[in-house]
């Protein structure tokens, strides 16, 4: 394996936390750096995929974009741990709903994470469909959330390789065992906890549903940015635990 002295994504002398929220869009990320941290600085914004470190109640914490799909996901994930030896990730999305219990605006916690993508054959030749989330980091933000007086939905997630919106969600989601009780669907959650799993460091996915297959409903491109405030809180408490 090739991996060089230094990191190709994010800069190499970036002063990274080992504490990271990781939002995909990096405007996203500089929302959250602006408005919850206190001395926060740009710490790299390669590809202008943004960076910014930071304290929160007197913790560091980096803010790091990871852009859209596993495999932008999986590269930033990847150099965090491996050059910057980052020991908490916790991935703070946006989905769409695919449950009815699900609604839009809820918060969602991902327990587990199915994928039908070969992500993860690709990645070390993991064969099987599901991963398993920080079982710890979990718990941390339940107990957040309790402390918030915020509800979590504690459940299964699955990942696509597209946008669902934009195809036939059922024609997927029929092809899943239905022993399987799938809440939610996005792009990046099995990749990103796959390659945290595979070294050693704890992580997990929040996530916030901003549209729904049951619902018209649907946040904006501007509130999928900055009406997150609920979900961007529960994981700086719980990061910090």
């Amino acid at each position: 394996m090739f991996v060089g002295e230094n990191p190709i994504h994010i800069a190499s002398n970036a002063d990274i936390a080992q504490l990271v929220l990781m939002p995909g869009d990096p405007l996203r990320a500089k929302y959250i750096a602006e408005n919850f941290l206190e001395n926060a600085k740009l710490v790299t914004e390669i590809r202008g995929m943004y960076g910014f470190t930071g304290d929160y109640k007197g913790k560091r914490i980096t803010i790091m974009a990871h852009g859209m799909g596993m495999p932008s996901a999986s590269i930033y994930v990847f150099e965090l741990i491996h050059f910057y030896h980052v020991k908490k990730i916790i991935r703070i999305g946006t989905c769409g709903a695919v449950n009815k219990k699900v609604k839009v605006g809820d918060l969602v916690l991902t327990k587990e994470i199915y994928s039908e993508s070969n992500f993860a054959y690709t990645y070390n030749d993991y064969v099987g469909n599901v991963v398993e989330a920080s079982k710890e980091l979990n718990d941390n933000v339940l107990k957040a959330a309790l402390e918030l007086n915020l509800d979590v939905l504690l459940g299964m997630d699955t990942t696509m390789d597209v946008f669902g919106p934009y195809i036939d969600c059922d024609r997927v989601l029929n092809r899943i065992p239905k022993s399987y009780d799938i809440l939610t669907e996005e792009m990046e959650a099995f990749g990103l906890v796959h390659v945290a799993n595979s070294l050693n460091v704890l992580s997990t996915t929040l996530l916030t549903v901003v549209d729904s297959k049951y619902s018209e409903e649907i946040f904006t491109p501007e509130e999928r940015e900055t009406k997150l405030n609920k979900m961007i809180t529960l994981a700086l408490e719980a990061i910090i635990k």
